[in-house]
């Protein structure tokens, strides 16, 4: 693979001084405006793809069709964001007019919006090198939020990122935004560096528990501490309980062997485990099924060592049963599959309850419903939990959701966790170590919500305002006044 040169100090003090020039500039644009420079790298990104998706099958390995399909996912996200900005509801206007006859005491005029942070940093990833990458969900979320973005570029596919970039600076330049609103750096220290330097005021990350929790532990401990929302490893166990079992075995088998392969199991939201009850008598379709899967190269070198140390790691395990033993050759590596208990699972919870990116899962059979529930009680924060059940498994569905929701951010009925819905109701994040940030999300607009802080202004004369608080709704937008939800001016 061609590697490029890291970012000199002199060429990041240069990207960081006009990220920090532009970010009045870009704070201040009305939201119609900011809208139309994301629109504008949106439609220029989807016309560069017959240039972008092969260099990104080079780099990637990733085949052509997932590529578009991650560079149409890349630019409808950007339109998405765009769409809320320029309706207002990114910026959530509040206002509550005064009122001298309030109890227990007069209340002022209160008018409270969002306002951006600043010079966002984004760690991209290896594993979806458009839609979480420079394109990706961390950028158009900051851009839409008013603020400008420093990417920091995944060694994975380092030529992809700088053609990916070139093509949405131009867009916005084009359009209108300030220089300095998007840039790319390429090197791990000066990602650290970056993140470290005061200009910079969140950051945005995903990847492993390791690289994560060591540039939070950076962003913590900077003079000035900034968010860091990292999106770390995750289970994303599955359950399926009897009712279910009876009723769909073969799509129950087909799906999770779909889903916890899908992509070569590079999904964050990958199926690691399976949750069956004893006597289930899956195991040979589930296994059939498995061995089915065609090998396939990973993303680079680096995941393919730690996927390896992570398979012999699992053989190693006591109780720890290998039903597809999984290999490597010259079309890359094949799925692999174990089997274990719940007893088991308890004893060996450390090391079982340890993510392996890559194709493989764990079968875990369960005994009874208390095993079902000790099991859902054992895991740490993922991004998703599913359960299979019927309307014969609504008892123990009712006791098994809520220790998921406690679990996880997403909670998947009937279904295989892996595609994420890019939407106003998406959940893309969960507690450690799922993220270091549970209250948020990576995925949807409310993701525009990391990078704004809201700020109240109270009894400020109209004039002096921002625009979305005024009486008059030059910006025909959507804001909660008194309580009401309202596109209407403020009259007196």
């Amino acid at each position: 693979m061609t590697k490029l040169p890291n970012t000199t100090a002199d060429q990041l003090e240069q990207v960081l001084t006009a990220a920090a020039a532009a970010a009045p500039a870009v704070a201040a644009a009305l939201p119609a405006e900011r809208a139309a420079w994301i629109f504008a790298a949106a439609d220029s990104l989807d016309a560069a793809a017959d240039r972008l998706v092969p260099l990104a099958v080079e780099e990637s390995a990733l085949p052509e069709q997932r590529l578009r399909g991650e560079i149409a996912r890349s630019s409808g996200q950007l339109r998405l964001f765009a769409e809320a900005l320029a309706e207002g509801a990114l910026h959530e206007p509040i206002i509550d007019t005064a009122d001298p006859d309030a109890e227990p005491i007069p209340r002022p005029d209160l008018r409270r919006m969002l306002v951006p942070l600043g010079p966002v940093l984004v760690f991209a990833a290896s594993n979806f090198p458009f839609a979480f990458s420079v394109c990706g969900g961390d950028t158009a979320s900051a851009l839409a939020a008013g603020c400008p973005v420093l990417v920091k570029s995944h060694p994975g596919h380092p030529r992809l990122s700088e053609a990916v970039a070139e093509v949405m600076v131009t867009a916005l330049r084009e359009a209108g935004a300030p220089e300095g609103t998007l840039a790319v750096v390429h090197g791990d220290r000066v990602g650290v560096e970056a993140l470290g330097d005061p200009r910079i005021k969140a950051s945005g990350f995903t990847g492993s528990v390791a690289g994560g929790l060591a540039l939070h532990e950076v962003a913590a401990n900077r003079p000035d501490p900034i968010p860091f929302y990292g999106e770390l490893g995750s289970l994303n166990p599955a359950f399926v309980l009897t009712g279910a079992l009876e009723e769909r075995r073969s799509e129950i088998a087909a799906g999770f062997v779909a889903s916890y392969t899908l992509g070569v199991g590079q999904f964050c939201t990958k199926p690691g485990l399976l949750l069956l009850p004893t006597g289930h008598g899956l195991e040979k379709e589930i296994v059939a099924a498995a061995e089915d899967v065609a090998a396939a190269p990973m993303l680079n070198e680096r995941i393919h060592q730690g996927y390896t140390a992570g398979l012999a790691r699992l053989r190693a395990r006591d109780g720890l049963e290998a039903l597809v033993t999984g290999d490597e050759s010259e079309g890359g590596v094949s799925a692999s599959l174990f089997k274990t208990t719940v007893p088991r699972l308890i004893e060996d919870a450390a090391e079982l309850l340890e993510e392996c990116f890559g194709p493989t899962s764990i079968v875990v059979e369960y005994a009874d419903d208390d095993e079902l529930y000790a099991a859902a009680s054992l895991f740490r924060g993922n991004l998703t939990a599913t359960v299979h059940g019927s309307d014969d498994d609504a008892d123990v569905a009712a006791r098994l959701l809520p220790l998921l929701e406690g679990r996880a951010g997403r909670v998947v009925w009937n279904g295989w966790p892996t595609g994420v819905a890019v939407s106003w109701a998406m959940q893309h994040g969960g507690p450690f170590p799922a993220t270091v940030g549970s209250i948020h999300t990576s995925v949807g607009t409310t993701a525009a919500r990391r990078f704004q802080r809201p700020v109240c202004f109270q009894n400020i004369p109209g004039g002096l305002l921002p625009e979305l608080l005024r009486d008059r709704n030059s910006l025909n937008v959507s804001r909660r006044v008194n309580g009401e939800i309202t596109r209407r001016d403020i009259t007196s």
